[in-house]
């Protein structure tokens, strides 16, 4: 029986470039040999397609981020799906480990439904609505989820009024990811500078009260039809960083994950159905990574959900289900198996 071929895509022309390239290692790391065979494609920064030999540096090497390098071959990717030299590259199915914008929000995703090509995550809707959290957070609501209160601002904004929220407030890109361009703010002083720097990421912006409450995630898994939530865990941050911020999430090593998270039972419980509930709500498939907020009160609130998160060696996704029972390639392994059952496709074919 031959193996089935598997196009691992990383880079892209988005913030969050380099850490699809170490999560693309780490997807390929788990891939199971035995099953398939890996091919690479990169989107270099500038927006190249191109392919990438399989043992291309795709980790942090002596503190510096890899990165599709612009001068590899280039490959044509269009709405006939992927050819090099002319010739049809032959590809059962794709593994979009694209984050942030052009990757995570339906683009992608769009071009691969037109291509007719297998791929796992979400569906166009499903992506592009989790991506923009100003309209996942209405999703939410509207399935009796709690969100945290805020506005939204763009760049042509004339005024702002913040008057319903206090300090501190968080301010971020509305379709960022990895919490670049992300602030923390306690004073109205530092607001402009902050809305300043998410404009770099985004021309919509949100402003959200803080909630005071420990960062809880619960991962959620497509298998066989089954939408199923991981143990929870719990995000536990060196002091000396004010949130979970780029920098603690990939560069310094001082974040790490308690699974379980030391909550009780029944709060884990909820979570982990509030999860489900809003993964359904979106329309999701394949997986997700879903962020709370758990307060001393014992409330609950929902972040944001990711629908593809990291595949990196700290990345919490596949950490979660490891805690769960199910090792890194058994994973990789579903995700591959439900996006060939293309449930994710507006068709369904």
């Amino acid at each position: 029986m031959s193996k089935q071929r598997i196009a691992i895509i990383c880079g892209g022309i988005s913030s969050e470039h380099e850490i699809s390239c170490i999560s693309a290692g780490g997807v390929l790391k788990g891939l199971d040999k035995n099953k398939y065979d890996a091919l690479i494609i990169g989107i270099t920064k500038g927006g190249r397609w191109v392919l990438l030999p399989l043992d291309y540096p795709l980790e942090i090497i002596d503190g510096k981020l890899p990165h599709v390098d612009e001068n590899a071959p280039s490959i044509v990717a269009d709405i006939q799906g992927f050819s090099h030299g002319g010739k049809a590259l032959q590809i059962d199915c794709v593994f979009p480990v694209l984050h942030g914008p052009y990757g995570e929000d339906g683009t992608i995703q769009g071009m691969l439904e037109i291509a007719n090509l297998a791929y796992v995550g979400s569906g166009v809707l499903a992506s592009a609505a989790a991506m923009d959290k100003s309209f996942a957070k209405t999703i939410f609501k509207a399935a009796d989820i709690a969100t945290a209160d805020g506005i939204v601002v763009t760049s042509s904004s004339r005024s702002l009024e913040i008057d319903d929220l206090a300090f501190p407030v968080f301010v971020k890109p509305a379709r960022g990811g990895s919490s670049r361009g992300t602030h923390k703010v306690k004073s109205l002083q530092e607001l402009s500078p902050a809305i300043k720097d998410a404009f770099a990421y985004d021309h919509k912006v949100m402003i959200e009260q803080a909630v005071v409450g420990r960062e809880i995630e619960c991962a959620v898994l497509e298998i066989n039809g089954v939408v199923q939530a991981s143990l929870v865990g719990e995000i536990v941050i060196d002091s000396k960083f004010e949130f979970y911020d780029f920098e603690a999430k990939y560069l310094d090593g001082a974040t790490s994950v308690r699974i379980p998270a030391e909550i009780p039972e029944i709060a884990a419980e909820a979570i982990r159905a509030k999860a489900i509930a809003a993964f359904k709500a979106l329309g999701c498939s394949g997986l997700a990574r879903c962020d709370f907020f758990y307060t001393d009160g014992g409330e609950i609130f929902i972040n944001e959900i990711n629908t593809m998160p990291g595949f990196t060696g700290t990345s919490v996704y596949p950490k979660l289900w490891q805690s769960s029972g199910v090792a890194f390639t058994e994973l990789i392994t579903a995700l591959i198996e439900t996006a060939l059952k293309r449930t994710n496709s507006v068709l369904a074919n």
